[in-house]
């Protein structure tokens, strides 16, 4: 059985979408676990005016942060479930 493995360096700049298709921004940067290589969170850039009135965390320059378990497909698009951030 072949695993489906996916380079976080393919994931920048892919854009971010919820299930429902409220486009968020794209992918940044990937925040990590150094030890396991477990994904963390994704950093957003150029973020859409609709997240503006979510209360998402950010990281210390100011940078929206989604938190990886909220990715549900990877693909063109990363789509995460907007219930599992709000």
């Amino acid at each position: 059985m072949e695993e489906n493995k996916t380079f976080s360096k393919h994931l920048l700049g892919k854009t971010v979408v919820t299930k429902s298709g409220k486009k968020f921004g794209e992918i940044g940067n990937i925040i990590f676990e150094i030890r396991t290589g477990e994904l963390i969170q994704m950093v957003l850039k150029n973020p859409t005016p609709y997240i503006e009135n979510l209360s998402l965390e950010k990281d210390t320059e100011g940078n929206l942060l989604i938190p990886f378990s909220s990715v549900i497909a990877l693909g063109d698009f990363v789509v995460i479930s907007e219930e599992d951030i709000i």
